[in-house]
């Protein structure tokens, strides 16, 4: 029984160090055919080696704990980034008279029961133009479909494929799921938001929720932004991830 546990739980680790991932918005001049949902990603993972002979039960406790704990302080760290980029008037991401009305971020609590391991069908489809905020027209493809549970209720996502963007050598493996769910309009963005995800041979993606962006459009006019497609509308409340701006 002990042994059991400790394997349920050293595997439960795992799961959410390896969920750390960080994503970093390029540092360019907004421009109205700047999509935004190409954004540069960068995978960060962390293995925990843990003696197995010598640790209690409880002391797995402890680990996992800790684990939560760090991986919070992580998402935490990439949110104050994101602000500070924003701000920042080099980047250029914000006109002066946005960042003198920019009253701040606001987000979901950080909670790792927001990180649920989907099921990946692999599904490709032809070639379309994604509808944005502006009369500019994307073409991406259907990369496959995600399958996973979110509070008991089953859901479904139709993950994508930039053609552009995969042209490109740091971009090839790159997936994009825009989504709508129950919170849309109310505690977050109108718009949706976004999820970047890499290509993998598994049949599992984890997604992590927490994790969940606005584009560009939230915080600016200026920006050409990819509109989810109503077959990406969900009906349950994803309370995760990024929030409207506040004052918006």
């Amino acid at each position: 029984m002990i042994k059991s546990s400790f394997k349920s739980c050293q595997n439960l680790v795992n799961t959410i160090i390896n969920a750390l991932t960080i994503l970093l918005p390029p540092k360019a001049t907004p421009k109205v055919n700047y999509s935004v949902s190409e954004y540069q990603i960068v995978m960060s993972d962390r293995q925990s080696r843990i003696p197995i002979l010598i640790l209690s039960f409880s002391f797995f406790i402890f680990t996992l704990s800790f684990a939560q704990e760090d991986y919070k302080d992580s998402i935490q760290l990439l949110r104050v980034m994101h602000a500070s980029e924003l701000l920042d008037p080099q980047t250029k991401l914000l006109s002066d008279e946005e960042r003198d009305h920019f009253q701040g971020l606001d987000y979901f609590q950080v909670d790792t029961n927001s990180i649920v391991v989907a099921h990946f069908e692999y599904n490709k489809g032809k070639k379309f133009k994604m509808q944005t905020s502006t009369d500019r027209t994307p073409v991406y493809r259907r990369y496959g479909y995600v399958y996973f549970n979110w509070k008991s209720e089953s859901c479904t996502l139709t993950v994508y494929q930039n053609i552009e963007l995969s042209k490109k050598a740091e971009y090839k493996d790159y997936l994009f799921i825009p989504f709508r769910d129950g919170t849309s309009g109310e505690e977050s963005y109108g718009g949706g938001r976004y999820l970047d995800l890499r290509q993998t041979s598994s049949e599992t993606m984890l997604l992590d929720f927490n994790l969940a962006y606005n584009p560009y459009c939230a915080y600016s006019m200026n920006y050409s932004c990819p509109v989810p497609p109503a077959e990406n509308t969900l009906k349950v409340r994803i309370e995760a991830g990024e929030k409207t701006p506040l004052g918006h």
